[in-house]
């Protein structure tokens, strides 16, 4: 952490010690369903510390889940981790951080590290804040994972329990809290709407990629075409 951080439970690490604790717990189900969809427990944890963003890890094993090649899986993780790239560009205006600290914020700049910082109003509050929540996360994320590849790995046929289908579910609920104005909703039933569309007609795995396609078509025309109007 950064020499300027302090150890006082200001706001900003108070919040960012909630958030790690509420989103690292939630490992647990991830780790418990990569197992259930083919992955091994070792790949699973290698997953969580090297990926490091849970909608594109959800997305990664759905796919693999579903059937769907490494490639496939890899591009549809991709396509929900552009946004931390965004986020990125964000923090580096906002926080200013020296040169050796960005290849480690990198690693770390997700929802919840984002939105704990950008959240504070005092330079000083959003880097503990973006530190706090970043490392926290990333403990807890990454120990529940283990804990659940462990106890996924214990209970066997993952239909026994219904678990062949619970990444998709576990996506849902990431989803759905941001659904909360009409462009994300619209976006969300063209995008379901492709993908089941799509489904008896490609391999496993493509269904989510037209679908991002056609998002993105639609995205663009909503947002470019209508200033390019007269």
């Amino acid at each position: 952490m950064p020499a300027n951080s302090t150890s006082r439970l200001t706001p900003a690490v108070r919040m960012g010690v909630s958030i790690s604790i509420a989103v690292g717990v939630y490992g647990i189900s991830f780790g418990a369903l990569s197992v259930a969809a083919g992955l091994s427990v070792w790949q699973t944890v290698a997953l969580s510390a090297l990926m490091f963003t849970g909608g594109s890890q959800f997305a990664f094993i759905a796919v693999i889940g579903g059937g769907g090649t490494g490639a496939a899986a890899l591009a549809a993780a991709t396509l929900l981790g552009v946004r931390n790239g965004i986020y990125g560009m964000q923090l580096k205006a906002l926080l200013r951080p020296p040169g050796k600290l960005i290849p480690l914020m990198g690693q770390l700049t997700i929802d919840e590290s984002t939105a704990t910082a950008v959240a504070q109003d005092d330079h000083d509050e959003r880097v503990r804040g973006f530190w706090t929540a970043g490392v926290g996360v990333y403990v807890m994320w990454n120990a529940f994972t283990l804990l659940g590849a462990l106890a996924g790995n214990a209970i066997g046929d993952p239909k026994l329990w219904g678990l062949d289908g619970a990444a998709v579910a576990a996506f849902l609920g990431l989803l759905w809290p941001r659904l909360t104005a009409r462009d994300p909703i619209a976006v969300a039933i063209i995008a379901a709407v492709a993908t089941i569309a799509m489904v008896p007609l490609v391999p496993p795995g493509i269904p989510v990629l037209v679908a991002a396609a056609v998002t993105a078509a639609v995205w663009a025309w909503r947002h470019f075409g209508r200033k390019a109007a007269p």
